[in-house]
Protein backbone atom coordinates (compact mmCIF):
# COMPACT_ATOMS: atom_id res chain seq x y z
CA UNK A 1 0.00 0.00 0.00
CA UNK A 2 1.26 3.85 -0.99
CA UNK A 3 1.88 6.17 1.57
CA UNK A 4 -1.07 7.63 -0.15
CA UNK A 5 -3.25 4.87 0.11
CA UNK A 6 -2.68 4.88 3.87
CA UNK A 7 -3.26 8.40 4.49
CA UNK A 8 -6.37 8.15 2.60
CA UNK A 9 -7.45 5.51 5.07
CA UNK A 10 -6.38 7.35 8.29
CA UNK A 11 -8.64 10.38 7.02
CA UNK A 12 -11.78 8.78 6.26
CA UNK A 13 -11.62 6.35 9.81
CA UNK A 14 -11.15 9.55 11.32
CA UNK A 15 -13.87 11.77 9.43
CA UNK A 16 -16.14 8.57 9.92
CA UNK A 17 -15.35 8.60 13.28
CA UNK A 18 -16.24 12.86 13.72
CA UNK A 19 -12.45 12.97 15.17
CA UNK A 20 -11.67 14.85 12.28
CA UNK A 21 -14.23 17.38 10.88
CA UNK A 22 -14.24 19.30 7.49
CA UNK A 23 -13.06 23.09 7.34
CA UNK A 24 -10.55 22.55 10.35
CA UNK A 25 -9.81 26.33 11.03
CA UNK A 26 -6.41 27.70 10.97
CA UNK A 27 -4.02 27.59 13.84
CA UNK A 28 -4.03 31.00 14.38
CA UNK A 29 -5.07 34.12 12.13
CA UNK A 30 -2.67 35.71 9.44
CA UNK A 31 -0.83 38.86 11.16
CA UNK A 32 -0.67 41.90 9.01
CA UNK A 33 2.98 42.66 8.54
CA UNK A 34 3.19 46.64 7.14
CA UNK A 35 6.87 45.80 5.11
CA UNK A 36 6.88 41.89 4.69
CA UNK A 37 10.76 42.52 2.80
CA UNK A 38 12.09 44.86 5.62
CA UNK A 39 10.71 42.67 8.34
CA UNK A 40 12.68 39.50 6.42
CA UNK A 41 15.38 41.79 6.19
CA UNK A 42 15.23 42.62 10.04
CA UNK A 43 15.06 39.17 11.30
CA UNK A 44 17.24 37.09 8.61
CA UNK A 45 20.09 39.51 10.21
CA UNK A 46 19.18 38.92 13.30
CA UNK A 47 20.13 35.36 12.44
CA UNK A 48 23.54 36.08 11.18
CA UNK A 49 22.74 36.27 7.52
CA UNK A 50 24.10 38.52 5.00
CA UNK A 51 21.96 39.58 2.12
CA UNK A 52 22.02 42.17 -0.90
CA UNK A 53 19.01 42.82 -3.22
CA UNK A 54 18.91 42.40 -7.30
CA UNK A 55 16.69 43.68 -10.07
CA UNK A 56 16.54 40.43 -11.63
CA UNK A 57 18.33 36.58 -11.80
CA UNK A 58 20.56 37.43 -14.31
CA UNK A 59 22.60 39.07 -11.59
CA UNK A 60 23.06 36.04 -9.11
CA UNK A 61 25.84 34.52 -11.03
CA UNK A 62 28.27 37.60 -10.25
CA UNK A 63 27.10 38.57 -7.22
CA UNK A 64 27.22 34.88 -5.71
CA UNK A 65 30.83 34.68 -7.33
CA UNK A 66 31.91 38.10 -5.85
CA UNK A 67 30.44 37.13 -2.10
CA UNK A 68 32.30 33.55 -2.26
CA UNK A 69 35.37 35.12 -3.32
CA UNK A 70 35.66 36.86 -0.26
CA UNK A 71 35.54 33.89 1.64
CA UNK A 72 38.37 32.30 -0.78
CA UNK A 73 36.22 29.71 -2.73
CA UNK A 74 37.55 27.76 -4.96
CA UNK A 75 35.14 27.94 -8.41
CA UNK A 76 33.24 25.08 -8.42
CA UNK A 77 29.82 25.28 -7.20
CA UNK A 78 27.05 22.90 -6.44
CA UNK A 79 23.76 24.58 -7.77
CA UNK A 80 20.04 24.67 -7.95
CA UNK A 81 19.19 23.11 -11.38
CA UNK A 82 17.06 26.18 -11.99
CA UNK A 83 20.13 28.36 -11.42
CA UNK A 84 22.26 26.26 -13.48
CA UNK A 85 21.60 27.85 -17.02
CA UNK A 86 22.02 31.34 -15.94
CA UNK A 87 25.27 32.91 -17.65
CA UNK A 88 28.19 31.55 -15.27
CA UNK A 89 31.53 32.31 -16.37
CA UNK A 90 33.30 29.65 -18.79
CA UNK A 91 35.88 29.12 -15.88
CA UNK A 92 34.01 28.49 -12.78
CA UNK A 93 32.65 23.90 -12.63
CA UNK A 94 29.23 24.47 -11.96
CA UNK A 95 27.45 20.99 -11.02
CA UNK A 96 23.44 20.62 -11.14
CA UNK A 97 23.54 17.53 -8.68
CA UNK A 98 23.58 16.95 -5.18
CA UNK A 99 26.58 18.22 -2.81
CA UNK A 100 29.15 16.03 -2.09
CA UNK A 101 32.12 15.91 0.33
CA UNK A 102 34.28 17.78 -1.51
CA UNK A 103 31.61 20.45 -2.01
CA UNK A 104 32.51 23.80 -0.66
CA UNK A 105 29.82 25.92 -1.45
CA UNK A 106 25.89 25.70 -3.08
CA UNK A 107 24.05 27.96 -5.09
CA UNK A 108 20.38 27.22 -3.89
CA UNK A 109 16.93 28.20 -4.77
CA UNK A 110 14.37 28.93 -1.78
CA UNK A 111 10.83 27.50 -2.50
CA UNK A 112 9.61 30.57 -0.04
CA UNK A 113 10.66 33.11 2.61
CA UNK A 114 8.83 34.02 5.75
CA UNK A 115 8.67 37.54 6.61
CA UNK A 116 7.77 37.28 10.08
CA UNK A 117 10.72 35.23 11.13
CA UNK A 118 13.75 35.68 8.42
CA UNK A 119 13.50 32.09 8.10
CA UNK A 120 14.17 30.30 4.73
CA UNK A 121 12.03 27.27 3.53
CA UNK A 122 14.06 25.26 1.43
CA UNK A 123 11.84 22.28 -0.77
CA UNK A 124 13.62 18.98 -1.79
CA UNK A 125 13.38 17.52 -5.73
CA UNK A 126 15.79 17.24 -8.15
CA UNK A 127 15.83 21.30 -8.39
CA UNK A 128 16.70 21.26 -5.30
CA UNK A 129 18.86 18.96 -3.72
CA UNK A 130 18.48 18.56 0.41
CA UNK A 131 22.67 18.29 0.18
CA UNK A 132 22.60 22.04 -0.39
CA UNK A 133 21.82 22.61 2.98
CA UNK A 134 23.71 20.52 4.83
CA UNK A 135 27.18 19.75 2.99
CA UNK A 136 28.66 22.98 1.67
CA UNK A 137 30.56 25.45 4.34
CA UNK A 138 28.92 28.08 2.21
CA UNK A 139 25.65 28.40 0.87
CA UNK A 140 24.34 31.17 -1.34
CA UNK A 141 20.63 31.13 -1.00
CA UNK A 142 18.24 33.01 -4.05
CA UNK A 143 14.82 33.89 -3.01
CA UNK A 144 12.57 35.43 -5.57
CA UNK A 145 10.62 38.71 -3.97
CA UNK A 146 7.32 36.86 -5.07
CA UNK A 147 7.99 34.25 -3.03
CA UNK A 148 8.14 35.74 0.29
CA UNK A 149 5.06 35.15 2.30
CA UNK A 150 3.85 36.25 5.85
CA UNK A 151 4.06 33.44 7.95
CA UNK A 152 4.55 29.35 8.40
CA UNK A 153 0.60 28.85 7.45
CA UNK A 154 1.02 30.78 4.21
CA UNK A 155 3.63 28.19 3.38
CA UNK A 156 1.60 25.50 3.92
CA UNK A 157 -0.75 26.75 1.70
CA UNK A 158 2.12 27.40 -1.38
CA UNK A 159 2.87 23.94 -0.56
CA UNK A 160 -0.62 22.82 -0.89
CA UNK A 161 -1.47 24.33 -3.54
CA UNK A 162 1.62 22.61 -5.66
CA UNK A 163 -0.20 19.27 -5.41
CA UNK A 164 3.10 17.40 -4.17
CA UNK A 165 4.22 17.09 -0.99
CA UNK A 166 8.26 16.53 -0.98
CA UNK A 167 9.69 14.34 0.66
CA UNK A 168 11.78 17.46 3.21
CA UNK A 169 10.69 20.71 3.58
CA UNK A 170 14.09 22.39 5.59
CA UNK A 171 13.78 25.48 7.35
CA UNK A 172 16.73 27.49 7.52
CA UNK A 173 17.62 29.73 10.18
CA UNK A 174 21.10 31.33 9.31
CA UNK A 175 23.90 29.43 9.47
CA UNK A 176 24.16 26.07 11.37
CA UNK A 177 24.94 26.74 15.00
CA UNK A 178 24.79 24.70 17.93
CA UNK A 179 25.67 24.23 21.71
CA UNK A 180 25.25 21.44 22.55
CA UNK A 181 29.28 21.26 24.05
CA UNK A 182 29.31 22.74 27.00
CA UNK A 183 26.92 25.43 26.60
CA UNK A 184 29.20 27.11 23.86
CA UNK A 185 27.87 28.00 20.45
CA UNK A 186 29.76 26.37 17.07
CA UNK A 187 28.94 27.98 13.92
CA UNK A 188 28.67 25.24 11.47
CA UNK A 189 28.24 22.28 13.23
CA UNK A 190 25.75 20.55 10.87
CA UNK A 191 25.64 22.50 7.47
CA UNK A 192 27.27 26.23 6.31
CA UNK A 193 29.05 28.27 8.55
CA UNK A 194 27.91 30.95 5.98
CA UNK A 195 24.27 32.03 4.44
CA UNK A 196 24.22 34.96 2.11
CA UNK A 197 21.03 35.92 0.72
CA UNK A 198 20.41 37.07 -2.78
CA UNK A 199 16.87 38.67 -2.63
CA UNK A 200 15.39 39.21 -6.28
CA UNK A 201 12.82 41.77 -7.48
Amino acid sequence: MSREQVLVSIRFALANAGICPPGLPAARPTQAIADPLARFIERATLHACSHERLASLAEVPARALAWLATRGVPSALSVAAPLGGLNWPADVRVDTGAASEATVAAVSLAFAGIAESGTLVMHSGPESPITHNFVPEFQVIVLHREDLLPDQEAVWAKLRATGAMPRALNLIAGPSRTGDVEQTIQIGAHGPRAVHLLLVG
